[in-house]
């Protein structure tokens, strides 16, 4: 067993950059429904994906769920990020769930197949490094099942409109829903929230757990960015190979009993002490100095 999991909790082999690295604000890139941006200066190091589908409030259609598949492949291998943000271009909203519309026009067949493709995408937001949903407005069915889907989740408390509605549209959560909220929330009260569909305000879902931070609005509508990007910020000097192993240590070990989260974290504690950032961290403390890391 022990062997399957050291197997199972490597840490990626070599990252290579991200081709569209830096392009999201020239040319024809701007029109795409998925922008990423990689921070410069003091923020390097946190990476940005941009929804940006104004006409359908970020619906999860086709073209969107394809650019956003496309967007992580590239990012997985991309070792310069050590923080990944996801926020919204459109202003009020951060994912307003399936794209309905789009949704009509499929064969049963059809909304099978794409409900799975979502599903697969939740699974890729799943990334190595931390990942931090910037919630400034609605995240309803498949948007909040997206921002379930990050580690940490920013929401402005009086204006951010959340729930997993699926219920009132005679629906049921497809994109991990019905798992990732009683994991976060507990069965019974995530049970209430997806039989009732209710919608929570920010500050609701941070007093339930939902979100970890809830905050007021600001005239640029974009608060829950900015708290969101201070804490990519506090994450971001921290040592990354133990960050991202910390990682796997609470997920997986949230699937298992606790002996075998306690292996989890051995095998986890075990591949974080030949690494180069340990040795600093261990100088640094003795040096009476701030650590520089450098995910080695």
């Amino acid at each position: 067993m022990l062997r399957a999991l050291t197997s199972a909790l490597r840490l990626p082999g070599p990252w290579r950059p991200l081709r569209t690295r830096g392009c999201a604000s020239h040319g024809a890139t701007r029109d795409r429904e998925i922008q990423v941006r990689a921070l410069t200066g003091r923020d390097q190091g946190i990476t940005e994906i941009l929804m940006n589908r104004p006409s359908a409030r970020n619906a999860l259609g086709n073209v969107l769920v394809s650019q956003l598949l496309e967007a992580l492949a590239q990012l997985w291998e991309d070792q310069q990020v050590r923080v990944l943000l996801f926020r919204s271009g459109v202003k009020g909203v951060f994912c307003a769930g399936a794209d309905l519309k789009e949704r009509e026009q499929m064969s049963e067949a059809e909304v099978g197949i794409f409900v799975q493709r979502l599903r697969g995408l939740m699974n890729e937001i799943a990334f190595p490094a931390p990942t931090i949903a910037a919630m400034d407005g609605f995240a309803l069915g498949g948007g909040l099942e997206l921002a379930l889907a990050c580690d940490l989740r920013v929401a402005v408390a009086s204006s951010a409109v959340m729930g997993l509605i699926e219920t009132t549209r005679g629906l049921l959560p497809g994109a991990g829903g019905t798992q990732r909220l009683p994991r976060c929330l507990g069965v019974a009260l995530a049970k209430e929230l997806i039989f009732t569909g209710r919608r929570l305000s920010g500050a609701q879902a941070q007093a339930l757990g939902l979100v970890n931070h809830a905050v007021s609005q600001n005239e640029e509508g974009n608060a829950a960015y900015h708290r969101a990007l201070e804490l990519a910020q506090e994450i971001l000097p921290q040592a990354p190979i133990a960050v991202r192993l910390g990682k796997v240590a609470i997920d997986r070990g949230m699937e298992v009993d606790i002996a075998s989260g306690m292996a989890i974290e051995g095998i986890c504690y075990a591949q974080n002490i030949p690494t180069q950032d340990r040795l600093e961290g261990m100088a640094a403390f003795r040096e009476k100095r701030s650590p520089r890391f450098v995910g080695k």
